[in-house]
Formats: structure tokens, sequence, C-alpha cells
């Protein structure tokens, strides 16, 4: 398993399938890069489900434990199966999802191989859910999470964006998982810098505070230190990764974005690795490459002030290494 320069062990890829996406969520930052979506029909620059193949055959060569496959919304691709089916066996996959689809295939994930699923579910009422989404798909997004759980793809992780917007339905979602076997809920902080909406945000310490008030008991995960709070029978996680240097010290995940290129910091689009034609043997240098120089974004990329304030280190500020 490689290791970076600052101790953490990278045991998990994010694999992009598409920038496509039915959805138009108001805080969507496609995994760092922004707003990329173009045309809903498959694109030519979006890895064939050979590439993404032969990646993890060279993940699995440096002990890569799982991956998740992200969009976008990576339903939009035809071959997903196909891509679940041909994972190496010793890599768990996982996927991140709106749900929209998964009525119609969430037995065929199960049988290819899927372990289970996470599904973006912001709000439980409809023009509260049109609101956050642009989309009218508030029924198949409620039917896909049953069939979810129908499938054996559980735990069904919901998550949920805790923003301005969204902070007055968390007890409901709250109560929501309790009453419902076989989910789980997934509390993820605003990320401002990403969307650029800080007005958008709020004091993600509230909801830790009002969950350790509810909680019969409190766990605190190795993955980057993330808390879960049990109450009245349902797990709910919170994912606080701003401003949080603890967060980014545990963090052990690489990505790859839809177009083949390996990065190694959500926050960031400065560190991008092009796979070039990915060979085996291109992948495997900027693997390496890529993990050799991850930095934890809060405490090293940027560092806190005297004052309490956050700036960037410059000596970890580069030109982009990967063009368009």
């Amino acid at each position: 398993m490689l290791v970076d320069g600052f101790g953490r062990e990278v045991s998990q890829v994010r694999i992009s399938l598409t920038d496509r996406c039915n959805f138009d969520c108001v805080y969507c930052h496609n995994e760092g890069l922004g707003d990329t979506r173009g045309p809903m029909d498959a694109q030519d620059h979006e890895m064939s489900a050979d590439d993404v193949i032969r990646f993890l055959e060279v993940a699995e060569e440096f002990d890569i434990e799982k991956v998740k496959f992200t969009g976008g919304e990576p339903m939009l691709r035809d071959d997903l199966e196909e891509i679940i089916r041909r994972t190496p066996a010793s890599i768990t996959p996982s996927l991140t999802t709106n749900g929209s689809f998964l009525p119609d295939r969430a037995n065929d994930l199960r049988e290819a191989g899927l372990e289970r699923v996470n599904v973006s579910q912001d709000a439980l009422q409809p023009e509260e859910f049109k609101e956050i989404t642009k989309s009218g798909a508030y029924n198949q997004v409620m039917d896909g999470v049953k069939a979810a759980v129908e499938a054996g793809l559980t735990p069904v992780k919901l998550n949920m964006v805790v923003f301005e917007r969204t902070a007055s339905y968390v007890p409901e979602m709250v109560d929501y998982v309790a009453e419902n076997d076989g989910l789980r809920l997934q509390l993820i902080e605003f990320m401002p810098e990403l969307v650029d909406e800080p007005e958008w945000a709020i004091d993600i310490e509230r909801v830790h505070d009002w969950l350790t008030d509810r909680a019969d008991r409190v766990e605190v995960r190795e993955m980057h230190h993330r808390r879960r709070y049990f109450v009245n029978g349902g797990m709910v996680e919170i994912v606080d990764p701003v401003e949080n240097g603890d967060f980014c010290a545990n963090c052990h995940r690489v990505r790859v974005t839809h177009d083949g290129k390996l990065k190694g910091c959500l926050n960031r689009t400065d560190d991008l690795r092009s796979m070039g034609e990915m060979t085996k043997a291109e992948i495997r240098e900027t693997f390496r490459e890529t993990v050799a120089n991850r930095v934890p974004y809060y405490g090293e990329y940027k560092v806190q002030t005297a004052d309490g304030e956050w700036e960037r280190n410059e000596k970890y500020v580069e030109a982009p290494l990967a063009s368009d």
C-alpha cells in the first residue's frame, strides 16, 4: 500500500464515471471540478469501461481495498453494471447516486457485485426536494431507496448536504432513518470554497451538539475521524471537512476524474495528473506521483494564522499539472 509524505496510507479510490447529471443540485461541485457538465449523451472524453478496469487492476497492485463510483450521475453510464462486474475481486465496489435510476437497476447492480450505495437525499418533502435538486424526480428517488434496500445494498446511506436551506430538515431526516431499517444518514458539511456561496454555510458544530444531546452513544471512525451518532436505533454520521485539519490528516483517498486524471485532494484542481493513454505503465507512474505529492488541504496546503484565519501555504501552490 502506498503512503504519502505525511504518513497517510492510500487504501481507497473514488472514480468519477461521468460529469453528466440529470439533476442540477444547487450545491453541486462535481467532485471539486465545478460545473463542467455538457450534453447528456455519452462523451468521447469519458473513460471507457476498459480504461476504468485497467486503472483498477493497477490499483489492486497497490493494495487498494475499496472503490466508490461517482459522477456526475454514474447511472447515466449504460455500462455501469459491466464495470462493477469486472472490478477486481479484492476491491469492494460501492456507488454514490442521486437514486433516480435505482428502481429499475438496483437488482442488476447487486447481481453485478455492488456492495452498497449512497443516495443523495436532502429533503423528505417533494417541493423542498425540487427546490434543491431542480428535479421533479422525488418519487423515483424514494422508490430507488426502497429498491436498494430490498436488493440488499445495505446499509443504504442517505447523503444530505447541510447548509442554510436544509439545516431545518435534519431532525425529520434523523427520525426517518431511525424508523426505516437498512438506512443510515450521512450529514455532509456544505463546502463554500467549492461552490463560492459562503453565506450558505452554517456552523456544523451546532449539528454535532444537537446530535450529542440526543444520541444513545457516539463513536469515532478511523477514516477522517468522523463522528457517528446512534439515535433511537438509527445511525447518523457527520462528514465535516471544512477548516478541519484532523479530517485531512486522516484522509486515505485518491480520486480519478471522468476524463482520466488523478487527483490527490477533493478541494484542489492544481494537482491534476493525466494518465495519458492509460497504459498500465502510465497509470502506475501517475498513481505513484499523485500519492507522493498528496498534501493535507487543511493543515499544510492551507495553514491557520495566529488570528485563526486560513491562508494558502505558498510552498504547495503549483501551476496546473495537466491540460484540459
